[in-house]
C-alpha cells in the first residue's frame, strides 16, 4: 500500500508540473496575440458575419413582434412559449445544446456523430419543453421539484439512487454553516450531478439494455454527488470565513494528503471551533472519495488523482493571493486560472470513466479559461469586496500603476478568437455559440449593474477609442437572440431555491407560532368544587395533552381556514381543539396494553403507565366528548353547516375506529399492499382529510376542491404512515419520543415488513408524487401543503 501511495504521489506531482508547463505555453500564445493585436482582424470579421443573424432592421419584424412582446427571460414557461410563437425556439435550442456539448462534454461540433446526437437531443428537448410548458403554464418546471425528478427516476429505473441523493442534498443543506450560501451550494452541487449524468448519457445509445442503462445512471448520480460535494465543502468552505487561518491550513493539508496518497487521512485532533462541522464533512468526503476510487477503472484512477490534485493545488495557489501585494506577474495571475478552469471539467469526465474522444483533452484545456474569465468579470465587485485576487480585481486595483499588466477583458477576446479559429477550426456553429455567449454575458451584466456602472467598467477594460471594442459595444446594444437555455435554468433555479427557502422558513415559523397558540388553549381548567373523579379525569387528559405533540392536524386546519379561506381565527378555535382532542384520544387508545402496548408517547410515559388502563380508557372517552362539544360550539357559522360538519366528523371517527380494528386484526398476519394501504388510510389518512375538509366545509368551497383535497390527504396519510414505519426501524428513540421497533415486537405487518426498507422508501415517494399531483387540482397555490409534504417525507420524528 505504501509503495502504491508513493507512486501516486510522484506521478501526481509530476503531472502538476507538466500541466503547469502546458498552461504556461498556452498563456504565452495568448499573451503574444494581445501584444501584436493579431486577433483583432479575424475576430472583427467573425463578428460581422455573426451579427447578420442577430441584428434585425426589417420593419415588418417589429410589427409582428408587437402582437406578442418578448417576456422577461426569467419567466420560464412564458418565455419558452414566446420562443415557439415567434419561431425562434429551434435556433435557441440549437445554440443552447451546442453550447452544452462544447462546454460540458468537450465535443467538436463538426463531428458527424456529435451532430446526429445533438439533433436528437434538440428534438427531444423541444418536445419536452412544449409539452411541459403547455401543461404547466406559469408553474415550476417539473425537473425543479422532487416529484418531477422522482417521476423521471421511475422511468429510468433509478429510484433508489434518486432517494439516496434527495437525502444527501437535504443533509448537505442542513450542514451549510452561517457565512456560506446554502442555495448557491445546492445549485452548484445539483449542476455537477447533472453534468456527470450528461457525460454518462452521452455515451449510451439505443443498443444499451434498460438494465445496464439504469445501472450506469444510478452510478452517475452517486458519482456526481461524490465529486460535486467538493464544491461546497472544499472550494466554498475554504473561500469563506467560516474556518480560521489555522483551520484552513489543517484542512488543506488533509485534502492534499488524500490526493497525493490516494487515501483519506484520519481526522485526528482538530484545533479549531468547528469540530462538529468538520467531523460531518470529513465523514461525507471520505465516503465520496472511496466511492469514486472504487468506481474508477484501473487505467483512469491515476488520471482522476492527477487532475484532482491539479485542480486543488491551482485553487490553493489562487486562494492565498492577497490584493495588497502589488508584484504578481501576469503568469502568476493567469496560469492557475487556466489550470483550475480546465481541470474542473476534465475531472467530471474522468469521474465517470467515460472514454475520451479524439481531441477532448485539448479542447477542454483551452476552453476552460473562456468560462472562467466570463465568470470573473461578472463577479468582479463581489470578489473585490471579499479581497479575492482574480485577473479583473487585480487589474482594477493596479492598472494605473503597472503598464505591464494584461487587460483581462482583452485576453478574454483573444481566447475567443483562439477557440473559434485554432480549437474549433472556424466552425460556423462554434463561432455562433461562442460569440452569442460572450455578448449575452455582457448584456446580462449591463442589465444587472445598470448603464452608468457598465459604461464606467467598459471605460477601464474596453476604451472607446478602439474600433474593435466599439463594435463589441454596438453588439451589446443591438444584437438579439443571444439567450441560452442553461442561463434560463440557472435563473429559474436561483429564483426557485430562494423562493423555496423563504417558503420553508415561513412554513416552520407558521408551525411554531400556530402550535404555540394551540398549546395555550388545549388544557382544561378545574373549576372550584368539582368532584374528585372528574378532577382526576381532567388531570389525566391534561397530562396527555401537555406532551410534546407536533399538532400537525390542528395547525393544518388553522392554515387552511385562516390563511387560505379567510376564516376568523377565533371563530374556528373550537374546531382546532376538537381535532387535537380526537387525535390525542386515539393515541391513548392506541397505546393501551390491549392494543399496541406502548410505554412512551410524546417523550413521556404513556397515560396507562402513569395511571392505569381504566383511567386511560375513560380519559379517551372524555376527550372525544369534549371534541364533540367543541364542534357544537362553532356558533359563528350557519347551523346547517355546523351540523353537516359534525356528521362528517362522526363518520371520520367511525372510519378511524375501523382502521384501528383492522390494524389490530392484522397482528401476526401478512397483509397485501392493498390491504395495508386501506388500514393506513383509515387509521391515518382520514384524520388528515378531516383537517383539510372541515375548514373547507365552513368556508363553503366547491365540491371539486374538496375532492382534490381528499385525494391529497389520502396520499399524504399513506406517505406519513410509511415514514412512521421507516422511522420505527431507522429512527432515534430520543428524537422520536417513543420506542423504535415496536411493530416488529408486536408482530405487526407494516410497509417495511412487506416491502423492505428500500421498497417502503419507493412507495413513500410514489405517494408523495401522487399527493403533489393532486395538489395541482386545488385551484389555489398553497405553499404550506407543499412544504407539509416535504416535512412528512423528511422528518426525523
Amino acid at each position: 500500500m505504501h509503495h502504491m501511495n508513493e507512486k501516486v504521489r510522484n506521478h501526481t506531482n509530476t503531472e502538476y508540473r507538466l500541466a503547469e508547463q502546458k498552461a504556461a505555453q498556452y498563456f504565452r500564445s495568448l499573451y503574444d496575440q494581445v501584444m501584436d493585436k493579431s486577433y483583432v482582424t479575424a475576430l472583427t470579421e467573425d463578428i460581422r458575419i455573426w451579427r447578420n443573424n442577430h441584428i434585425h432592421h426589417l420593419p415588418w419584424l417589429s410589427f409582428v413582434s408587437q402582437g406578442k412582446k418578448k417576456p422577461d427571460t426569467r419567466d420560464y414557461s412564458t418565455y419558452i412559449q414566446w420562443l415557439s410563437y415567434t419561431g425562434k425556439l429551434d435556433d435557441y435550442l440549437s445554440r443552447s445544446v451546442s453550447y452544452i456539448y462544447m462546454r460540458d462534454l468537450g465535443k467538436a461540433l463538426d463531428s458527424p456523430v456529435t451532430q446526429t446526437r445533438m439533433k436528437r437531443a434538440i428534438a427531444d428537448l423541444k418536445k419536452y419543453l412544449l409539452q411541459s410548458t403547455s401543461a404547466n403554464s406559469g408553474g415550476e418546471p417539473e425537473f425543479m421539484n422532487w416529484a418531477g425528478v422522482y417521476r423521471w427516476a421511475q422511468k429510468e429505473g433509478i429510484e433508489a439512487a434518486t432517494i439516496w441523493v434527495f437525502n444527501k442534498l437535504r443533509s448537505v443543506s442542513a450542514h451549510i454553516p452561517e457565512g456560506m450560501n446554502a442555495e448557491h451550494a445546492q445549485r452548484k452541487l445539483i449542476k455537477i450531478i447533472v453534468g456527470v449524468i450528461l457525460h454518462v448519457m452521452e455515451e449510451m445509445d439505443d443498443a444499451v439494455l434498460p438494465v445496464e442503462r439504469s445501472r450506469r445512471l444510478d452510478e452517475a448520480i452517486r458519482l456526481g454527488y461524490s465529486y460535486g460535494l467538493t464544491y461546497p465543502f472544499i472550494d466554498d468552505l475554504l473561500d469563506s470565513q467560516v474556518l480560521t487561518v489555522q483551520e484552513k491550513e489543517q484542512y488543506s493539508d488533509m485534502i492534499r494528503t488524500a490526493l497525493l496518497t490516494g487515501s483519506v487521512p484520519e481526522l485526528g485532533e482538530w484545533s479549531g471551533d468547528q469540530l462538529e462541522l468538520i467531523q460531518y464533512i470529513h465523514s461525507e468526503l471520505t465516503d465520496a472519495f472511496e466511492y469514486i476510487k472504487q468506481h474508477q477503472r484501473p487505467d483512469t484512477q491515476q488520471i482522476f488523482f492527477e487532475q484532482s490534485y491539479v485542480f486543488f493545488h491551482a485553487q490553493d495557489i489562487d486562494r492565498v493571493k492577497v490584493l495588497s501585494r502589488g508584484d504578481y506577474t501576469n503568469e502568476e495571475l493567469y496560469i492557475p486560472v487556466i489550470l483550475k478552469s480546465a481541470s474542473s471539467r476534465l475531472i467530471a469526465r474522468s469521474v465517470s470513466s467515460a472514454p475520451e474522444d479524439e481531441g477532448f483533452e485539448q479542447r477542454t484545456f483551452f476552453y476552460g479559461i473562456y468560462n472562467q474569465l466570463a465568470d470573473d468579470f461578472a463577479d468582479m465587485f463581489d470578489d473585490m469586496k471579499d479581497g479575492a485576487v482574480t485577473p479583473y480585481t487585480y487589474y482594477l486595483k493596479y492598472h494605473h500603476q503597472r503598464s505591464d499588466l494584461i487587460n483581462p477583458f482583452e485576453l478574454y477576446w483573444v481566447v475567443i478568437s483562439n477557440l473559434i479559429h485554432t480549437v474549433y477550426h472556424s466552425d460556423t456553429m462554434a463561432r455562433e455559440v461562442i460569440l452569442a455567449r460572450a455578448i449575452n454575458g455582457l448584456k446580462r451584466y449591463k442589465e444587472r449593474v445598470g448603464m452608468i456602472k457598465y459604461d464606467e467598467i467598459m471605460e477601464i477594460f474596453a476604451p472607446g477609442n478602439s474600433k474593435f471594442y466599439r463594435l463589441i459595444q454596438k453588439m451589446v446594444r443591438t444584437a438579439d437572440d443571444v439567450d441560452f437555455f442553461d442561463k434560463l435554468l440557472r435563473d429559474r433555479m436561483i429564483t426557485y431555491l430562494k423562493s423555496d427557502s423563504e417558503e420553508k422558513e415561513d412554513f416552520f415559523n407558521t408551525v411554531k407560532n400556530v402550535r404555540s397558540q394551540i398549546n395555550n388553549q388545549l388544557t382544561f381548567t378545574k373549576s372550584h368544587g368539582i368532584p374528585a373523579m372528574k378532577e382526576q379525569l381532567i388531570d389525566a387528559a391534561n397530562y396527555s395533552l401537555e406532551g410534546d405533540g407536533k399538532r400537525i392536524r390542528p395547525i393544518l386546519t388553522w392554515v387552511m381556514g385562516v390563511n387560505e379561506y379567510g376564516l376568523d381565527a377565533s371563530a374556528i378555535a373550537p374546531l382546532l381543539r376538537s381535532l387535537e382532542y380526537m387525535h390525542t384520544a386515539s393515541l391513548i387508545f392506541d397505546d393501551l396494553p390491549s392494543q399496541d402496548n406502548a410505554s412512551t408517547r410524546r417523550g413521556r410515559q404513556t397515560l396507562h403507565q402513569v395511571h392505569n388502563s381504566a383511567t386511560a380508557e375513560l380519559t379517551g372517552l372524555y376527550l372525544i366528548q369534549k371534541a364533540i362539544g367543541e364542534q357544537a360550539s362553532l356558533d359563528q357559522f350557519k347551523a346547517e353547516t355546523v351540523l353537516a360538519l359534525i356528521r362528517y366528523s362522526a363518520q371520520k371517527a367511525e372510519d378511524m375506529c375501523m382502521g384501528q380494528a383492522m390494524d389490530l386484526d392484522s397482528k401476526g398476519k401478512t397483509l397485501t399492499l392493498e390491504q395495508l394501504n386501506m388500514v393506513c388510510f383509515y387509521k391515518t389518512g382520514v384524520a388528515f382529510e378531516a383537517c383539510l375538509v372541515m375548514p373547507a366545509m365552513l368556508a363553503q368551497v366547491s365540491e371539486s376542491e374538496i375532492s382534490a383535497l381528499k385525494k391529497f390527504a389520502y396520499h399524504m396519510g399513506i406517505a406519513f404512515q410509511i415514514k412512521d414505519d421507516l422511522l420505527d426501524v431507522e429512527g432515534d428513540m430520543h428524537v422520536l419520543g417513543k420506542p423504535v421497533g415496536k411493530d416488529s415486537d408486536n408482530n405487526h405487518s407494516n410497509f417495511v415488513s412487506i416491502l423492505g426498507q428500500e421498497g417502503a422508501s419507493k412507495e413513500m415517494w410514489e405517494h408523495y408524487c401522487l399527493a403533489m399531483e393532486a395538489l395541482k387540482e386545488v385551484p389555489r397555490n398553497i405553499a404550506f401543503l407543499k412544504h407539509l409534504m416535504n416535512y412528512v417525507v423528511n422528518r426525523d420524528r
